[in-house]
C-alpha cells in the first residue's frame, strides 16, 4: 500500500496558485491523481477547458468559480463537479487563502483561451 507522507508531496506553482501533489503515477497511482490547491487572496486564474472530469472540494475559505457560463461562490464544504469539456475559471476575491482538494483521472490537460495546452505535472 503506497503511503504518501506530507513531506513527500511535490509542490508546483502556476498562475499565482500552488498545487501540492500527492497521488500521481510517480507516487504509485494507476488511475487517479489528487492534490491540494492553495489559492491566495486576489488570485484570478485564467479560464481553461479540461479534457477529464475533475472533482474540486473546498476545504478552507471561499472561491468564486465560473463553469461554462455559470458563476457560483463556493465555501468550505462545497464540492464542484467539472465535467470533461467544461471551461473553468477560479478566483479568490477574499482576504484568506482558500484550500481545495482535487481529484481527476491521469492524463488531464487544460486548454487556455490563447490556445496554450497545459499538461500539469500534478495530474499526469
Amino acid at each position: 500500500m503506497p503511503v504518501i507522507r506530507s513531506s513527500d508531496a511535490v509542490t508546483h506553482e502556476i498562475h499565482g496558485a500552488r498545487f501540492v501533489s500527492y497521488a500521481t503515477p510517480r507516487s504509485g497511482s494507476k488511475e487517479l491523481c489528487a492534490w491540494r490547491g492553495e489559492v491566495p487572496p486576489g488570485t484570478k486564474a485564467p479560464a481553461h477547458t479540461v479534457n477529464k472530469e475533475e472533482i474540486l472540494h473546498v476545504l478552507i475559505g471561499n472561491l468564486r468559480v465560473t463553469l461554462d457560463d455559470r458563476t457560483d461562490d463556493l465555501a468550505a464544504g462545497d464540492t464542484l463537479i467539472i465535467n470533461a469539456g467544461s471551461t473553468l475559471a477560479v478566483e479568490n476575491p477574499t482576504d484568506q487563502t482558500a484550500l481545495t482538494w482535487v481529484t481527476t483521472s491521469i492524463g488531464l490537460t487544460a486548454d487556455l483561451a490563447d490556445g496554450t495546452r497545459i499538461a500539469p505535472p500534478w495530474a499526469n
